[in-house]
């Protein structure tokens, strides 16, 4: 009976991790081409070769209160994603980020004799931090995307690499600054504003408003500034549609991860998240907004240990934009920074300096490819050269 292809079951929660998942499974087919995967993600994945057992498309929620809300869901897909581990046996098991899902479903896979690759590790730096030793006894290997983290892992004897950021090899134009411009016909002296609400429904309902309410502000500060829109491919049209058209203000929208209209913004305002990075490595200054519910955020900062929620101002270690958080995230304040940075051409230059640092602090590596070779060691030792 012939020997059956190395199977993967691969596990991402939303719109970030399917992306990696899907850039990482590419790679990994590149180095073993008879690679099966099969898992948990959305049309990136299912883009890749993935055979996608379960759609993530809906549980993808920030927050104690929002996950409540949607436990159901996740439940469901929890119990799918452990009896796949079960009766699948696969070869490995890959977690991308989607933490607290995935620490139960690492926790199922080993219990069944699945050996367990974390991608995107948990912040247990941050917040929670005894709980690094039960991530230890669960994964056997944990991928790391800052280099910060490998002493922190080591310290408390988990296998861990240091891969590289997903994003660092991968986010930057293709055209430069004039040719951009011309594309997007954002010529003259006006300044150009970008927005990016997320890539999750809960965050589209609790922030695109404020966001739109700023950007009207900023509208009558700036005559003629003009507005770029980033829509996230999870994001559906009729999610953002109906409170486009009610703010009354000339936005044009860019679909997916656009670079080279990115870095056309003078100015960026922006959900956390990854999206804050990817703004980071362009070197555009920007702001950064966070809101959850009451309960949620109370509960959370018990938790967080850092005094920082954006990624440039933690691999920075200081705060180098600014960040509104809970009731601060209001238009007064996020238009006033914006226009702070507008009228200021020191004041950016600073930002945009210090997010050079962060751009060589996190290096060239390609993580994607970093992480395949890894996997495929992992799955068939002696496969990389």
């Amino acid at each position: 009976m012939a020997e059956r292809p190395p199977l993967v079951l691969l596990s991402a929660g939303e719109a970030s991790g399917d992306r990696h998942a899907a850039d990482l499974f590419t790679a990994l087919k590149a180095l073993v081409p008879d690679v099966r995967g099969i898992g948990m993600g959305g049309a990136a994945m299912r883009e890749a070769g993935v055979e996608i057992r379960c759609d993530s498309s809906g549980i993808g929620v920030i927050g104690l209160v929002e996950i409540a809300k949607h436990y159901g869901e996740i439940r469901r897909a929890l119990a799918l994603m452990q009896t796949l581990a079960r009766e699948e046996k696969p070869d490995l098991l890959i977690c991308v980020d989607y933490k607290e899902f995935n620490f139960r479903l690492a926790k199922a896979a080993k219990a069944s004799g699945v050996r367990v690759l974390f991608y995107v590790s948990p912040q247990v730096w941050a917040w929670r931090p005894g709980r690094v030793k039960t991530y230890g006894r669960i994964v056997d290997h944990m991928a790391v995307i800052f280099p910060f983290e490998v002493p922190f892992y080591e310290a408390h004897q988990v296998p861990v690499t240091y891969v590289g950021h997903p994003l660092a090899g991968k986010v930057r134009p293709t055209l430069d600054l004039r040719a951009a411009r011309e594309k997007y016909g954002l010529d003259g002296a006006a300044p150009v504003i970008g927005l990016l609400p997320g890539s999750r429904v809960n965050e589209i309902k609790r922030l695109f408003p404020v966001i739109l309410k700023s950007a009207r502000r900023l509208a009558q500060d700036f005559a003629g500034a003009r507005f770029l829109l980033f829509q996230a491919p999870s994001v559906a049209d009729a999610d953002i549609q109906g409170r486009l058209e009610a703010a009354g203000l000339d936005i044009r929208v860019i679909q997916g991860q656009d670079y080279d209209a990115l870095q056309c913004c003078d100015a960026v305002i922006t959900v956390s998240g990854t999206a804050t990075l990817e703004v980071a490595l362009v070197g555009v200054p920007m702001v950064i907004v966070y809101r959850l519910s009451p309960l949620s955020y109370w509960l959370g900062r018990l938790l967080v240990s850092i005094p920082h929620i954006g990624l440039p101002n933690i691999l920075a270690g200081r705060g180098i934009v600014r960040e509104f958080i809970q009731h601060e995230a209001n238009p007064a304040n996020i238009a006033a920074e914006i226009g702070k940075i507008l009228r200021e051409p020191e004041y950016a230059e600073g930002i945009r300096r210090a997010l050079a640092e962060v751009r060589e602090r996190l290096g060239g590596r390609n993580g994607s490819q970093e992480l395949a070779r890894l996997a495929a060691e992992m799955l068939v030792p002696g496969a990389v050269p």
